[in-house]
């Protein structure tokens, strides 16, 4: 038994590794759990759609040869992801500068579910170590025998959808953990403050590391 032309247990073993590796937490789950944290279980899903069709595009752009493009032009590497550095940043002076947005003690604003959606998918997008990763770890359970970017696509869009269920059970924990902290104007503060340290944390870890992939 293949899918389409990826054998039945190398499937298995591709799942078995893809849950691992996306339930572990990692700068992308940081950035979620951070934005449930700050603005609610809606903002928190809105990014993990967001973060997984950045995730897909990588993983489909891994596929058809942009991970090479990476790996043999430091240039491209580097101007993509001093981009979605600039971009993390740009986030988190953004969050400082949000003003308190409630209006009684207990409430938050309904968050711009598109925008945040938006912003997950440029943060996903302009990560080239995303990409790389891609390019290391589909190969590991590919036929050889079968096109390649046919086999890469399928197991990308795999990827992403375990993530996505994954991520989504980080939000709902973070929502749960959130809503037994009570949603007073000082937590939601204090969201702001948390929401705001990770995306410069996020930035300037992007920026600093080399090439080396992660999720």
């Amino acid at each position: 038994m293949s899918f389409d032309g990826i054998p039945g247990p190398m499937l298995a073993a591709f799942l078995a590794a893809s849950f691992v590796l996306a339930v572990t937490p990692g700068p992308g789950v940081v950035y979620i759990v951070a934005r449930t944290l700050a603005q609610g279980r809606g903002a928190g899903l809105a990014s993990v759609a967001g973060v997984a069709a950045g995730n897909l595009c990588n993983a489909v752009g891994a596929a058809l040869g942009l991970a090479a493009l990476f790996a043999v032009s430091s240039l491209a590497f580097s101007v993509v992801k001093y981009a979605g550095a600039a971009y993390l940043l740009y986030l988190g002076i953004k969050a400082l500068r949000r003003p308190a947005a409630i209006a009684a003690p207990g409430e938050f604003a309904p968050p711009h579910k598109r925008r945040i959606a938006r912003d997950g998918f440029l943060v996903a997008l302009l990560n080239p170590k995303t990409a790389l990763f891609f390019a290391a770890f589909l190969p590991q359970f590919m036929d050889g025998a079968s096109p390649a970017a046919l086999q890469g696509a399928l197991l990308g869009v795999v990827f992403v959808a375990v993530a996505a269920v994954t991520d989504s059970t980080w939000v709902l924990a973070a929502h749960l953990a959130s809503a037994r902290l009570g949603r007073t104007r000082r937590f939601e503060t204090l969201g702001r403050w948390a929401q705001a340290a990770t995306y410069f944390g996020l930035g300037l870890f992007t920026a600093a590391t080399g090439s080396r992939a992660g999720r």
